[in-house]
């Protein structure tokens, strides 16, 4: 019995010794626990609640009235100005506008926001802070809208540096009037600018400048415009006058654009070409098809009218002459003299058709042919019958196509004294050009193309 109970009594021990080795274990681990997270916590502690209510303290905003620029009444304050364009989105023609989205930054130095710094660093504030502190007062002249970007917040930004320089950045999408001269279009360039300037302060409170020169403007490699090629950006500055207020200075962000000029020669230049070319082909259709020709030139000048009007309906009421509507317009004067031309072949075979049937009727019987030999010189007569008028022989007969046309000259001549027959002859030759309408025909397939041509190269030749 006392051996069993100092068994359990030796049990007892280890089981108390075991637990309390195991109580420590776990206090230490506690402990531990304790200063690693007391540790991180020093490391990471929110700043923002040391700084509590102490950054308008900090940067002195509730002692300076901002509302004043800085160093008022001294020399005017040195703001520079350096850009950034992200896009340039659409260039209007109808409307004389281009829309730009860009950033905008400004530098200047307002001592009253200085702040002690052991590491000289900035503090940087969002859009907060700028509606509390004095900011120039930049906006664009001739700007129709513009907007500063607010998603997902306000893209402006505000970062003071610990001797009082300041740098404010936003991002702006602006449109602004762009004067455009169309006298060469669509073989033009354009050239736009974006102008900034104080509302407020004259150059004698306020001098804005390039901060940089031309190395203020920064353009993105990616920005392209679908109908222009941007040639350059460049920047410039002067003066502005106005009477009212006095001088101030104004920044220029000049771009220079290169209209591309293959979507006009698909759209506007290759279709009216064709049309005059297939106005052409009406001369080398037979005059006596009436509803053929007739159809062609009025088809034609109703398509050069269409292409016209499309034209005009894409570009602004301008009271000067495009290099467009000089192309069009004298392509529709090639097209409505080939309907002309066929007006003028029609009347004259009409005109000669008329004298032709006068000279049968007052010769069928004087000449003793029949009637019905007379009737046959509309081109069913044969070899021998044309042969056997007045006498004449093969040698005297006309080639064969102009039998038709001479042959009643002949019957009127044979009546006629030598004298009569030879003026009557000489005269006959020299209205050829005029009475034969084939004639005609084929010196317009010669004129008008060659006329053509040779506008096309004086237009290319200037206008390119």
């Amino acid at each position: 019995m006392p051996y069993f109970a100092k068994l359990l009594l030796l049990i007892f021990c280890l089981v108390l010794l075991v637990e309390s080795r195991k109580h420590r274990r776990r206090r230490w681990t506690s402990h531990l626990d304790v200063q690693r997270a007391s540790h991180i916590f020093k490391k990471n502690r929110d700043l923002t609640k040391a700084w509590r209510g102490k950054t308008e303290q900090l940067l002195r905003v509730d002692e300076h009235d901002f509302t004043m620029r800085p160093a008022f009444g001294g020399p005017a304050i040195p703001v520079g100005v350096d850009v950034q364009v992200e896009s340039l989105d659409s260039i209007s023609e109808v409307d004389m506008d281009f829309t730009m989205t860009l950033y905008l930054r400004h530098y200047w130095k307002d001592e009253r926001l200085s702040f002690p710094s052991t590491n000289n660093k900035s503090m940087t504030f969002d859009g907060r802070l700028v509606k509390k502190i004095w900011v120039p007062d930049v906006f664009f002249v001739h700007s129709k809208r513009s907007f500063i970007h607010d998603t997902t917040t306000d893209n402006i930004m505000l970062r003071v540096f610990p001797d009082g320089h300041v740098l404010y950045s936003m991002r702006v999408t602006v449109t602004a009037m762009c004067n455009m001269d169309f006298s060469c279009f669509p073989l033009d360039s354009q050239t736009c600018s974006l102008e900034l300037e104080s509302y407020a302060y004259t150059d004698e409170d306020l001098m804005l400048y390039w901060k940089n020169g031309n190395e203020s403007l920064k353009t993105d490699e990616k920005i392209s415009l679908s109908q222009f090629l941007i040639q350059k950006f460049h920047t410039t500055s002067r003066l502005a006058f106005y009477s009212s207020t006095g001088w101030y200075n104004r920044l220029y962000i000049n771009f220079t654009l290169r209209r591309h000029i293959f979507f006009f020669l698909l759209q506007t230049y290759f279709p009216a070409t064709l049309m005059v070319m297939l106005s052409w082909v009406s001369f080398w259709i037979d005059h006596r098809a009436v509803p053929a020709r007739v159809s062609l030139g009025i088809t034609t000048v109703l398509t050069m009218s269409t292409i016209i009007t499309g034209v005009n309906a894409s570009m602004p009421r301008v009271s000067y002459i495009k290099a467009v509507d000089i192309y069009l317009w004298v392509s529709f004067v090639f097209v409505f003299l080939s309907v002309l031309e066929y007006a003028a072949v029609n009347y004259l075979t009409t005109v000669q058709e008329r004298k032709e049937r006068k000279l049968r009727e007052r010769f069928s019987c004087s000449c003793g042919i029949p009637h019905s030999k007379s009737m046959m010189l509309d081109g069913n007569y044969s070899e021998s019958d044309a042969n056997s008028l007045a006498g004449y022989t093969r040698n005297q007969m006309v080639p064969e196509e102009e039998k038709q046309e001479k042959i009643v000259v002949h019957l009127a001549m044979s009546n006629e004294s030598n004298s009569s027959r030879k003026k009557g002859l000489k005269g006959h030759v020299g209205l050829r050009i005029i009475q034969n309408t084939h004639a005609i025909d084929k010196y317009s397939r010669l004129i008008f193309p060659g006329t053509y041509i040779f506008f096309n190269l004086i237009y290319w030749s200037v206008f390119s």
